[in-house]
């Protein structure tokens, strides 16, 4: 989604959240295997920080391309496996229904795996604490 020049973006730690859940309230094995796939596509942002956006987009292409294509398969297949309803399947269902969303820093340099910079740059500052406050 492009608009004025701004592309759309989804969030992956937004997407994480929800298997978290998952894995908090012991719901699903699926949850874990969803957050250790989402984190190696961390690692790869990790080691990648600080190079140019082409460069970025270069590895993000050879690297996190695979790795996404696979989660996203992989996630289709266990969306057939669990039941309508179930926290599992809305879990699933949230990253599915944004996947163009999530994955569009694959194909831009200058777009974040996720939005927690920006959020964290909007919350207000508790003075005495020195950190932002969780509404």
């Amino acid at each position: 989604m492009e608009q004025d020049g701004r592309i759309g973006a989804g969030c992956f730690a937004h997407a994480r959240r929800k298997f978290d859940e998952l894995v908090k309230y012991n719901l699903s094995p699926v949850g874990t295997q969803a957050i250790l796939r989402i984190a190696s596509l961390y690692k790869i942002e990790r080691q990648i920080q600080g190079l140019s956006n082409e460069d970025r987009l270069a590895a993000r292409q050879s690297s996190s391309m695979p790795l996404c294509v696979n989660l996203h398969e992989w996630l289709k297949l266990e969306r057939q496996r669990v039941p309508l309803g179930s926290a599992t399947a809305k879990a699933i269902a949230y990253s599915l229904n944004r996947w163009d969303l999530l994955t569009a820093y694959l194909d831009n340099g200058a777009v974040q795996i996720d939005n927690n910079h920006i959020e964290n740059l909007m919350r207000p500052c508790d003075g005495q604490k020195g950190m932002a406050l969780r509404r």
